[in-house]
């Protein structure tokens, strides 16, 4: 068992470390869930194998010691004996050790709440580079990991959640952008003006915001969808219109014009956009979201390194 341990271990560090590299695509859901599996059957082969075989070693060594002896005492060399005895081998410390504290990120992660890092700029100013966030798992239903299979309703998405999603083009990846159409609503983004269904979204213009990364201006909004308000800017310097938009499904309920563009949103779908309006690739270039895709809804900045004044909650 030492040799196979040692092996799986191995396989465990040489994915992580091609991960690293970019040598291979990585998948942590999956490399989480395999390792509980994993150290899950090591911690049931420890309980009911070989505990118990130590267990019997270090009575049998006592009771030889006692027989040597003639007595039922117990001296600090045969303590000591008996300690080694009972102590876990470094292969059985390394997968059944591991157990609870892997069990326990597996499932707090899977079905409660996963942190991640906001990689870009598309959020601003609502999420900024660096922003540690926590996501709930659970509001929007849960769901198996790796398989992504639902398993409870959970609430339905609504317009103005901060949401994340499993990247359309590319599922392997984790995007975070702001619910913006739900199913059966028509959006319209035309001359960077939002409209729902025919109803103007609700716009009041806040003082300009300095974008510290780009050393400039921008023209910054306070927005309302739903019973949701947050911010936006908006970039003069880039045109109306949709540059490079990729055909993706459902690409026939969208309009595009050199005004930007008017889409549709399918059953089962939701059409997300950046708050970050001019530097954000969404759903105006790649297509809606699918409800499978679905990760969660992003609540709280747990921790900014460079600003902890930004810990908190947010629109």
């Amino acid at each position: 068992m030492p040799f196979i341990t040692a092996a799986v271990l191995a396989a465990f560090v040489g994915y992580a470390a091609a991960w690293y590299m970019e040598l291979v695509e990585g998948n942590f859901a999956l490399l989480l869930f395999l390792a509980t599996i994993v150290t899950g059957v090591y911690w049931v082969a420890e309980r009911l194998w070989y505990l118990p075989r130590r267990r019997r070693a270090a009575a049998e060594l006592e009771a030889r010691a006692a027989q040597r002896r003639g007595t039922d005492g117990e001296d600090a060399d045969i303590a000591e004996a008996k300690q080694k005895v009972l102590a876990q081998p470094w292969w059985l410390d390394w997968t059944a050790g591991l157990f609870p504290v892997i069990v326990a990120v597996f499932v707090l992660r899977s079905f409660l709440f996963e942190p991640f890092k906001i990689p870009s700029g598309s959020m601003i100013p609502t999420l900024l580079v660096g922003d540690l966030i926590l996501v709930n798992k659970f509001t929007y239903g849960l769901r198996l990991p790796v398989l992504h299979t639902r398993l409870t309703e959970g609430n339905a998405p609504r317009r103005g959640d901060v949401m994340v999603f499993r990247y359309p083009p590319k599922p392997s990846l984790d995007y975070i952008k702001r619910v913006i159409g739900v199913p059966g609503d028509e959006v319209a983004y035309l001359n960077k003006k939002l409209t729902i269904n025919g109803q103007a979204v609700e716009q009041r213009r806040l003082p300009d915001y300095f974008e510290r990364d780009a050393m400039r201006y921008f023209k910054h909004f306070e927005e309302t969808l739903g019973d949701k308000t947050h911010r936006l800017l908006n970039d003069d310097d880039r045109p109306a219109f949709i540059p490079g938009a990729e055909p993706f499904p459902n690409r026939q309920n969208c309009r595009y014009s050199v005004e930007g563009v008017v889409c549709k949103v399918p059953e089962g779908h939701y059409f997300v956009m950046g708050d970050n309006r001019d530097n954000s690739l969404d759903s105006r270039y790649w297509g809606f979201v699918p409800d499978r895709n679905i990760v969660g809804k992003a609540f709280l900045i747990w921790m900014n390194f460079g600003d902890l004044g930004r810990v908190g909650t947010f629109d």
